[in-house]
């Protein structure tokens, strides 16, 4: 068991993070998004940046090559359907997008709006960890975590429809 300190400071003792996300036993921040018989999706409220989606596969893999056949479509078919949203309910014209292999959770990728603030650290992927940084330590006040509820609601309503 590891015992991992939650964004809202509350410590949880578990084996997997995203297994205990994805399987309900953690509620994030904010609820689930949308979910899929195989996927979950949440916003990272470790980071409150309005629309940043964390899309985890509810099966403990590491690798993308692991999917099957029918998590390889649902997995394309979730995240077009929550880039829509970004877009379409958030105005979110850019993402990043970031799945890594080296991981301590389970498969998951990262989906990191930009918006026009964020360009001050660069335009390019070397300024997304100082634009995350900044966001954890600068912007956390109740109104922009308030805005980063807000947008996660509105989301879930758009995906849910």
């Amino acid at each position: 068991m590891k015992k991992i300190t939650l964004s809202n400071g509350k410590t949880v003792e578990v084996e997997c993070l995203s297994c205990a996300l994805t399987s309900g036993l953690i509620e994030p921040d904010g609820g689930v998004v949308i979910e899929t018989e195989y996927f979950h999706a949440h916003q990272d409220v470790a980071y409150p940046i309005k629309g940043l989606i964390i899309l985890a596969s509810k099966r403990h893999i590491k690798c993308f090559d692991e999917l099957s056949k029918e998590e390889k479509i649902d997995y394309i078919n979730i995240l077009s359907k929550i880039r829509k949203a970004q877009r379409d309910v958030l105005g979110i014209k850019c993402v990043y997008y970031f799945y890594n292999e080296d991981t301590t959770h389970h498969f998951h990728t990262w989906m990191v709006p930009r918006y026009e603030w964020m360009y001050e650290f660069g335009r390019s992927v070397e300024s997304v960890r100082p634009v995350l940084l900044h966001a954890r330590n600068n912007m956390n006040s109740e109104e922009n975590i308030n805005d980063v509820m807000k947008a996660i609601n509105d989301i879930t309503k758009e995906l849910n429809n």
